[in-house]
């Protein structure tokens, strides 16, 4: 079997990362009951209309507002600060330098773009392949699949990763391996046991 010659990684719970406890002082501060802002905003039928860019991330925001019965709640919640995991993009880094090509496939909105942008991800990443502007979500096989055509790479040497055990679904029925990112050690050691550093 030919070696593995990209590896792909989600965006959020890898590269970069969110603080539960922002939402939850939000809540507080609105005394809205917990779990509640991220009930609304992660049900099926406004997610997907998201992330497969059907509405925009300002409607998606609007639309909880309107539904949670707090507009700025909402407005807080859209606009969280984040970090990026610079372990893993050491890591990341150092797959390039061997010659391996790396990509990154979210689940995204329209302005993963932008918030690319900010953070510098272009100089560690060849592309960002965003499911909003694509129009298929993981664990979609089609998804999956525009990532191998536009990279011209066959399934068994993409190697994907991501922190949802239920998005690797697509990608292992089109064939490619896959990890449940869990943190970067276990990464970078189901990484060693593929071959693909040592």
């Amino acid at each position: 079997m030919p070696p593995i010659r990209a590896v792909l990684l989600d965006l959020d719970g890898v590269v970069r990362h969110f603080d539960p406890e922002n939402v939850a002082s939000i809540e507080r501060a609105y005394e809205l009951e917990p779990g509640s802002i991220e009930a609304i905003a992660f049900a099926p039928h406004h997610l997907e209309q998201v992330t497969t860019g059907r509405i925009s991330r300002r409607e998606w925001v609007e639309r909880i507002g309107e539904e949670l019965g707090n507009a700025e709640a909402a407005d807080g919640w859209g606009s969280q600060p984040f970090r990026v995991d610079e372990e893993v993009l050491d890591l990341v880094d150092g797959l390039r330098a061997n010659g391996i090509r790396t990509a990154i496939l979210p689940n995204g909105t329209d302005t993963i773009p932008d918030e690319v942008d900010s953070i510098n991800l272009g100089s560690h990443f060849e592309a960002v392949f965003n499911s909003a502007e694509i129009g298929w979500t993981k664990p979609d096989v089609r998804a999956f699949q525009h990532v191998l055509d536009a990279m011209q790479l066959a399934p068994h040497e993409v190697f994907f990763t991501d922190d949802s055990v239920g998005k690797l679904v697509g990608a292992e029925a089109i064939g490619m391996p896959t990890h449940h990112f869990t943190g970067v050690a276990e990464l970078r050691a189901a990484l060693r046991e593929a071959g693909i550093v040592d």
